[in-house]
């Protein structure tokens, strides 16, 4: 049975029932599954270096999953990546908000670390810019022999030094985050040049360049990160989809986000099924994943009961959905291990036989390839703090330890104008996954420990975020 908490009783019948649902989903339409099983699906080729395509959703939950949310949305193609590949119970962005988290998926640091750690480009642009002394993973796979594309959000650097031509990706066609877009109505930078696009849906749009790239790059080893904006605000979707949506139950606002989650869902089923067209299927990594959760400003939805959503870091803010599907290389199954964005980049490198130069930071993360092969993995360490503007440590920080969980409290999405007052809370996700109970004073010592801990962590990366090489 597919979880997505820690066992706990309270909700053991209903993820009962998801699974039942998975197992007798029905997949689209006929030629799309035929596809997707067709020729390439299960054979990969010795030792060869695969393929990797990291899709990444924007504000989307793990509750957002139709084979986890009782078939409140419909998620064909990821429900089947789920129930195909390795499915993380414990996966985490590195932030509650978009920026820093993209900054550490591609350098395998924490945010901090690497300059960006706020979210407007055009009101922070020295804090939204990833830094040139830091080395990206599409650096390091076009390095060894990969080509390399972005699709979709950048939201790591304006300007020119900061151009994702200029930080690995051979091919770029997207926006940089802060762009003032619609889904009906944008402007994209293809190689640099400006193209407005107009009677296309974004995200459509998105998938269909995607597929291209795949077709374009067939015959050698490519990198691609597909970045959806989807379902970020502006919210907008075809009407007769959000009409199904509201005939379910589901009020305005939230049958537009479920109606554009499902025409992203429906792009990847067909970049799916164009993998298996060209036998590429076996060979190629498909990681699925969310930058972090849902945008509180349409009003909250379906995810478990977790405490908070998009920019606070409890649970519902940084808690991701997150799989990895390659059935000729991994048993498909749920894995219990800590899985964290800075994670990725020692990961990929590993699977790829990539050669990361010398020049490269260290990493704060760790390969996921044991827990992926279905070896015990030991508990994790990870650290979050976000806050609008200069990074003030005192304000919505947190530390996981094993089921430990030390959270400083959420203040405000504005600029803080002080330090925080209240104290950091203890809570042990295990037996409180939805963090109702401090747990402080019943546990003095670990309680000490690791206000410590995220205290040295956070003098750490400040320190490093300030140093002077560009």
């Amino acid at each position: 049975m597919r979880r997505f908490f820690p066992v706990n009783p309270t909700f053991a019948e209903g993820f009962r029932r998801s699974a039942l649902r998975l197992r007798r989903a029905r997949w689209g339409c006929a030629w799309l599954a035929l596809l997707w099983a067709g020729a390439g699906w299960s054979v990969v080729a010795g030792s060869e270096r695969p393929n990797v395509i990291l899709i990444l959703a924007d504000d989307f939950a793990p509750g957002d999953i139709a084979a986890f949310n009782g078939g409140r949305t419909r998620t064909p193609a990821i429900d089947r990546l789920v129930r195909e590949g390795v499915w993380f119970n414990a996966a985490y962005s590195a932030s509650a908000v978009c920026a820093p988290a993209r900054a550490a998926l591609l350098t395998g640091r924490y945010p901090h670390r690497t300059g960006v750690v706020s979210l407007e480009l055009d009101k922070y642009p020295e804090l939204t810019r990833l830094r040139r002394d830091e080395t990206t993973i599409a650096e390091v796979f076009a390095a060894s022999g990969y080509v390399t594309g972005l699709i979709g959000k950048w939201h790591t650097g304006a300007g020119e030094e900061y151009h994702p031509l200029r930080r690995g990706f051979h091919e770029f066609e997207g926006f940089f985050g802060s762009d003032q877009l619609t889904y009906e109505r944008y402007t994209l930078d293809v190689q640099g040049e400006k193209q407005e696009v107009s009677g296309k849906y974004l995200t459509d749009d998105l998938a269909e360049r995607a597929v291209a790239f795949v077709r374009r790059h067939r015959e050698r080893p490519f990198f691609l990160k597909l970045a959806h904006y989807a379902p970020h605000r502006p919210l907008s979707a075809p009407a007769a989809i959000v009409q199904r949506y509201e005939a379910a139950g589901h009020e305005r606002k939230i049958a537009t986000i479920y109606a554009m989650i499902e025409v992203m869902d429906r792009g990847i089923g067909e970049l799916m099924a164009e993998l298996a067209a060209l036998g590429l299927r076996g060979k190629t990594l498909v990681i699925f994943t969310s930058d972090n959760g849902p945008d509180p400003i349409p009003g909250p939805r379906f995810n478990f009961g977790l405490t908070g959503m998009k920019y606070e870091v409890t649970e519902g803010g940084i808690r991701v959905p997150l799989v990895f599907h390659w059935p000729a290389r991994f048993p498909a199954g749920e894995r219990q291990a800590l899985a964290h964005f800075v994670d990725f980049f020692p990961t990929l490198v590993e699977l790829g036989g990539l050669q990361v130069p010398a020049k490269a930071k260290p990493r704060d993360g760790t390969s996921l390839v044991p827990v992926l092969d279905g070896r015990p993995a030991p508990a994790g360490v990870r650290f979050w703090q976000w806050n609008r503007g200069e990074p003030n440590y005192t304000h919505n920080a947190a530390l996981r330890e094993g089921p430990w969980k030390l959270v400083r409290p959420f203040v405000t999405r504005a600029e803080p104008k002080a330090d925080a007052a209240a104290a950091p809370v203890l809570y042990h996700l295990g037996m409180d996954p939805m963090e109702t109970s401090d747990l402080a004073a019943q546990h003095p010592e670990r309680y000490a420990e690791m206000r410590a801990a995220l205290a040295a962590w956070s003098a750490e990366v400040e320190h490093e975020r300030r140093r002077t090489a560009r």
